[in-house]
């Protein structure tokens, strides 16, 4: 898979790096010592990223290419590796989530623009501006277009209670978040900031702070530019700026104790690897070790278990990614009192 083909992922996320991405394929025996979780690859995905679970924590939702997929399409999977489910069967597709109840799934797809220019996920100058956003049945039936514009809407998760759909929306260039309801009404823009690009936003369990990351405009042509967490209201409200080391902080994702995230810090010169950050105290720790590509992390609703997309255990020359489990039930991150 070639380089910007990764982000073609989304995500979510779409998925913005602030450096190219470069993926160094390693044997299986080289997981390192020093990775204090234990890990394993999920059977069944040939190419697959920015999973998340379903809120019984026995399924994920992913972004993925498969034998015979010529683009990235929406998949849903057990996590034991079987039954595996595509969702779409037109256009490319991209973000996905679960409905908190379970019972629906809502997507990102060109699947109805497929005169337009297809754009490209992973470039943030030509993002698929035919890109809509679709809710379904856990088959991939009962769609219902949630957005009309012939813009680019993509990044989307529901609220944890469900009340609110997030997402992003580009507009002649210019990335801001926006809610809606779960029918598709009410769409609101709640980030109206000049230079910062939010997207990758998801909600805290508390259904009314968000986390996000975002990068600058005015840095987009530069080789290497910055991107950093922020935390804000639901009403665009009290935008706070969490992370202020130079570098790329990206793919937010809360935990259920509604203290700690995860998300991807490149370390020198281009390793992608896992942190922990508890906001609170502002503290870090380093949950992935991996001289291979780790990113795209994602909480089982227990907090017990991290998901992951990896290159890790890749064959020299496999630019491929794929889905893995964590367990982190050590941490305690699962909801007080629970």
């Amino acid at each position: 898979m070639k380089t910007k083909q990764l982000w073609l992922l989304c995500l979510l996320l779409v998925v913005v790096t602030t450096q190219p991405v470069q993926i160094q394929a390693q044997p299986a025996s080289a997981a390192p010592a020093a990775e204090k979780f234990k890990s394993w690859k999920i059977p069944n995905v040939s190419n697959g990223a920015e999973c998340y679970f379903s809120p019984n924590g026995k399924t994920l939702i992913y972004n993925g290419k498969e034998v015979g997929d010529s683009t990235f399409m929406v998949y849903t999977i057990n996590v034991d590796g079987t039954n595996r489910k595509r969702i779409n069967d037109k256009g490319a597709d991209a973000c996905s989530y679960f409905h908190p109840k379970g019972k629906r799934i809502i997507w990102t797809s060109t699947r109805d623009h497929l005169d337009m220019h297809p754009g490209n996920y992973s470039e943030v100058k030509d993002y698929p501006q035919g890109a809509e956003l679709y809710t379904s049945d856990l088959e991939g039936k009962k769609v219902k277009r949630l957005t009309n514009n012939q813009v680019y809407d993509a990044e989307v998760t529901y609220a944890p209670d469900g009340h609110k759909i997030l997402f992003g929306r580009q507009i002649d260039g210019k990335m801001d978040l926006w809610t809606m309801n779960p029918d598709g009404s009410n769409q609101q823009q709640i980030t109206f900031t000049p230079d910062w690009q939010e997207g990758g936003a998801l909600y805290l369990p508390d259904n009314k702070t968000i986390i996000t990351r975002a990068w600058k405009k005015s840095e987009e042509d530069n080789r290497s530019r910055s991107m950093h967490l922020f935390t804000l209201q639901e009403d665009g409200s009290d935008f706070k700026q969490i992370t202020f080391e130079e570098g790329t902080h990206w793919a937010p994702s809360p935990a259920p104790d509604g203290i700690h995230i995860f998300y991807v810090k490149v370390l020198p010169p281009h390793n992608y690897d896992i942190f922990l950050l508890n906001l609170q105290t502002m503290q870090e720790q380093q949950i992935t070790s991996s001289p291979s590509f780790d990113g795209f992390p994602s909480i089982s609703p227990d907090g017990k278990t991290l998901a992951f997309s990896s290159s890790r255990g890749n064959k020299p020359g496999d630019r491929s990614l794929s889905l893995f489990l964590m367990d982190v039930s050590e941490l305690g991150l699962g909801k007080k009192g629970k």
